[in-house]
């Protein structure tokens, strides 16, 4: 099972000629979940060729502006595209009173929708789970995890030499019971195998702390906010200040949960034309590190 992760936004509060506010865009299967939604994300939408109105769910990390100003904007257009699915919205404590004050300002959402303040699991069914953990960011804050569940698959090779006919037996073989065709015995652990999950961990403003790392256990792709730099003591200081994560922090959090690959967004406008510095600072405690562009997609 593939999943694509979408980059729409990868700058911070200040977006640059490269880089707009953040946003991204997680599909699998017939999902596709947006993570925050920034100032321009439905243009960022028509830039990656994604129709908006396939959208099924928004996790919402915080309600910083960078986060969520283009939300009015997006929910609207959805409206007057004659989105027909129920969107469900998810964020932090809060989520429902800043709804109605964005309601009091533009007017009433126009689709049906459904809006949940989360932490903890909050979804799962047959196929994937969705969870929340608060994270530290001076204000209600949320990072999610996104886990799609092993599959029991059927080897389609052993079943042609077998000349098992397409039709319910198979569905037996694959909830793993033995069934017995033209008098032969065929266990169904001889003609299955197991496709493994998938993780993705998104830990968006924060300062460093130990529940980020337990949110990300064993994530096959962590992406984290990398707003200042260890290495400088003005930016450790105001990393901070502000409750942000260094490039250094976040490598941390890669490591130690035992993640494959670690997303470094949020990039500052102040290290646009030094990226190397900060990939430099996460590689020296995360190898396996890169820093997506807008509109670039990644597929594990």
């Amino acid at each position: 099972m593939k999943v694509k992760t979408t980059f729409l936004g990868t700058s911070t509060a200040i977006p640059t000629k490269t880089r707009n506010h953040p946003a991204m865009l997680i599909s699998f299967l017939n999902e596709n979940i947006l993570v925050d939604c920034g100032e321009g994300t439905q243009r960022q939408f028509q830039k990656a060729k994604i129709n908006s109105c396939k959208l099924t769910r928004i996790l919402i990390t915080h309600w910083h502006a960078d986060h969520i100003a283009g939300l009015p904007t997006l929910l609207e257009t959805l409206a007057m595209s004659e989105y027909s699915k129920t969107l469900y919205i998810y964020g932090p404590k809060g989520t429902k009173q800043k709804f109605k004050a964005l309601e009091a300002i533009y007017g009433r959402i126009r689709i049906n929708h459904k809006i949940k303040e989360v932490s903890g699991q909050f979804f799962k069914n047959n196929d994937f789970v969705l969870e929340a953990t608060p994270m530290q960011h001076g204000i209600a804050a949320n990072a999610y995890s996104i886990t799609l569940k092993d599959k029991t698959r059927l080897d389609k090779n052993k079943l042609k030499k077998l000349k098992l006919p397409n039709s319910s037996v198979l569905k037996k073989l694959q909830e793993g019971k033995d069934i017995t065709h033209n008098k032969k015995k065929i266990k169904a652990k001889d003609v299955t195998y197991t496709e493994p999950g998938k993780k993705i961990t998104v830990i968006l403003d924060t300062k460093f702390n130990q529940k980020a790392i337990t949110l990300a256990k064993d994530s096959d792709l962590l992406i984290t906010e990398a707003s200042f730099l260890a290495n400088s003591k003005k930016g450790k200081e105001k990393a901070k200040l502000y409750k942000h994560l260094t490039a250094k922090q976040a490598a941390i959090i890669a490591k130690r949960s035992k993640s494959k690959k670690l997303a470094l967004i949020h990039i500052s406008r102040r290290y646009e034309k030094s990226l190397s510095k900060i990939e430099k600072e996460a590689k020296a405690t995360f190898k396996h590190t890169i820093i997506p562009d807008d509109l670039d997609k990644m597929e594990i």
